[in-house]
């Protein structure tokens, strides 16, 4: 994906703080109290322009989610949108998610969602993909006990790799759609990429994975 520079972003999310979370470190631990509540801590990895994780926030009020995206001019859009929504259970995280530990404690995510990784097709890149092992790890290192990755795509190659590399890591697969809008699921809400792939006839795949420790 090119990206189209946007010099302006950074002054931007500089000035809406309280969507965009400076500092994230500084909150490991803690982010029930940067929400206020209790509730449980969802987040999307690779957030992309933010239509999934604002939605899911709309739809689920009794739910915190955080976005985290690399690129500051994706993640501006998505700050437009909760600047638009005004949701109180949504903050975005500006960060790289190969560092997901120094932003969350041990259990405190409740949900990890992947949609429309970057599938990273060539053997060299395998550890960029975010269903490679040493993400796994990262992932069930902040995650509550049996915690979840919800994971959709619609790209055969990585959905094939993926669903080995969780098998091989030991979790189990608690739903598996192979045409997930041809298929019972319910609730199910787009990414910006859904919509455009869906629009033109091309497959969905979806999974659960949950670890079982």
């Amino acid at each position: 994906m090119r990206l189209r520079h946007k010099p302006w972003a950074s002054e931007k999310i500089g000035d809406h703080p309280q969507y965009v979370v400076a500092q994230p470190e500084d909150k490991k631990g803690k982010w029930n109290k940067e929400f206020g509540n209790d509730n449980p801590i969802h987040i999307e990895v690779g957030t992309g322009k933010g239509q999934f994780v604002t939605e899911m926030a709309r739809a689920n009020p009794d739910i915190n989610y955080i976005g985290i995206e690399l690129y500051e001019s994706v993640i501006v859009t998505a700050l437009d949108r909760l600047i638009e929504a005004e949701l109180p259970n949504v903050k975005l995280l500006n960060v790289d998610a190969g560092n997901l530990t120094e932003y969350f404690g041990e259990g405190e995510v409740g949900r990890v969602y992947l949609n429309f990784s970057d599938p990273w097709p060539k053997n060299r890149h395998e550890k960029r993909r975010l269903t490679y092992k040493s993400f796994l790890k990262l992932y069930e290192d902040i995650l509550i006990k049996r915690g979840e990755i919800h994971f959709k795509t619609d790209n055969q190659g990585l959905f094939e790799y993926s669903l080995q590399s969780f098998s091989w890591y030991g979790l189990h697969l608690n739903f598996l759609s192979l045409d997930l809008h041809k298929s019972d699921f319910e609730g199910n809400i787009m990414t910006e990429y859904e919509e455009k792939f869906s629009a033109k006839g091309q497959r969905i795949y979806r999974v659960e994975a949950q670890y079982q420790n």
